[in-house]
């Protein structure tokens, strides 16, 4: 008992120390004080790449608003959020990058690497802090092997694992502010 009464003075000591501690994190990686914000809008990006699949922009954004939705508490509002996004695709295109040679000297040597890349233009206003507001590209890109698959087979794909990578190095620029 008298151990306890000795710590008891201590253990009070770091409770209050922690409690006086204004910086707040998660599992996810965010500093949001949710205090001051506690909402946030994504208005619809719009593709101005002039490429990729026809749903290509609303696939975007409704991915954007569930990975926010998922790592942080805000809720997300139609308008007027504390944090707002908006933006547009601004490039989808595909580039050869390794040549292969053919072994008929009559056709021409062929890519043996394509690599899709996407960009994406975001501005980013936090109300909370005007400071943090910002606009900013995003890209990332992905290869395939032609001479095995079509891109009609992997683009689904490829654009999905594109837009998680762009939309965690998002999250990480705007709200876990890295």
């Amino acid at each position: 008992m008298r151990l306890n009464r000795r710590f008891f003075p201590l253990l009070c000591l770091v409770f209050l120390a922690l409690q006086a501690c204004s910086v707040k994190y998660s599992f996810t990686g965010t500093n949001i004080n949710y205090e001051l914000v506690k909402t946030f809008s994504v208005e619809n990006f719009f593709n101005d790449s002039g490429g990729g699949p026809p749903n290509l922009e609303q696939r975007f954004t409704e991915a954007f608003k569930e990975y926010y939705q998922r790592n942080t508490q805000l809720e997300l509002v139609n308008t007027n959020g504390q944090l707002q996004f908006s933006g547009a695709i601004s490039r989808y295109t595909l580039t050869p990058q390794a040549a292969v040679s053919s072994n008929d000297p009559n056709l021409p040597d062929r890519a043996g690497q394509m690599r899709l890349t996407i960009t994406v233009e975001v501005e980013y206003i936090n109300l909370a802090n005007e400071e943090e507001s910002k606009t900013q590209p995003f890209s990332f890109f992905k290869d395939y092997d032609p001479r095995t698959v079509t891109l009609l087979d992997v683009e689904n794909q490829l654009v999905e694992e594109i837009f998680e990578v762009i939309i965690q190095d998002i999250f990480t620029a705007t709200v876990a502010n890295w």
